[in-house]
């Protein structure tokens, strides 16, 4: 696990995953007492340098064009399940911003940022893992801005 290789300070977070739910996020905030702005999802858009990661709270939507512009382009398009799961190694509903197949550029929203810790998908659903914002923006070389909207 990337995390214990960086030798940073986090704590994996199991959960029971109800394998109905499509509300990934909001099952993991809710499993673990937390409030939604708490928990970030991994996301993936096509852009026009390829695809790139979003870490976004799970209580609000990615700002696809703030998101383009993090990345200094024009544009942005959430990218398609299957083939984020063939260049991630991860399921939807699972995808961690770490230890993806291949290194992808990273976005992480800034309000993360507000929080002494913030929780994202270990690789699974069902286990969350909990650390301090710096630590991922730092073990996935990411960029900040403002890139959750809410609604």
């Amino acid at each position: 696990m990337a995390l214990a290789k960086a030798e940073v300070d986090f704590t994996l977070h199991p959960y029971d995953h109800d394998a109905g739910s499509q509300a990934y996020g909001e099952e993991a905030a809710d499993a673990l007492g937390l409030p939604y702005e708490r928990i970030f999802k991994t996301l993936v858009a096509e852009t026009e340098g390829g695809l790139a990661v979003a870490v976004v709270p799970v209580s609000g939507k990615l700002d696809l064009k703030a998101f383009a512009a993090a990345l200094k382009g024009k544009r942005a398009a959430m990218a398609d399940a299957a083939k984020v799961e063939r260049v991630t190694g991860y399921v939807v509903g699972g995808i961690s911003p770490l230890g993806q197949r291949k290194k992808l550029p990273t976005v992480v929203d800034e309000s993360a940022l507000g929080f002494e810790t913030i929780y994202f998908s270990a690789g699974r659903r069902g286990l969350q893992i909990e650390t301090a914002p710096a630590n991922l923006i730092e073990l996935t070389r990411a960029v900040t801005a403002p890139i959750g909207k809410t609604g």
